[in-house]
């Protein structure tokens, strides 16, 4: 089974809200096994136009990626979110060649 991968790369404006985010999401990503691969860090822009954080969050499966994202728990954490930070966050489908 494919595993499964948020990625977000978001500008934040505030960190210390941006701080009260991260302890919100703790416990849903606790509870649907999430492992951070990347969290933030140095980074290049080579090609096209990118925020200055990015952050890959692998679940066990694409299912699993899903129902952590609508979850009550993190439907919560990302309202604190959305007024710090503005970006991309997707999700997708490990490749299971």
């Amino acid at each position: 089974m494919a595993k499964g991968y948020w990625i977000g790369n978001m500008d934040v404006k505030d960190a210390a809200v941006y701080d009260t985010y991260r302890a919100a999401n703790a416990q849903p990503f606790k509870e649907y096994g999430a492992k951070f691969l990347v969290r933030g860090g140095k980074q290049e822009t080579r090609e096209g136009a990118l925020h200055s954080r990015t952050v890959v969050i692998e679940f066990a499966s694409y299912a699993d990626a899903v129902a952590c994202y609508d979850s009550d728990a993190y439907q919560a954490a990302k309202a604190i979110r959305l007024p710090v930070a503005e970006g991309n966050l997707m999700i997708v489908e490990g490749y299971d060649g």
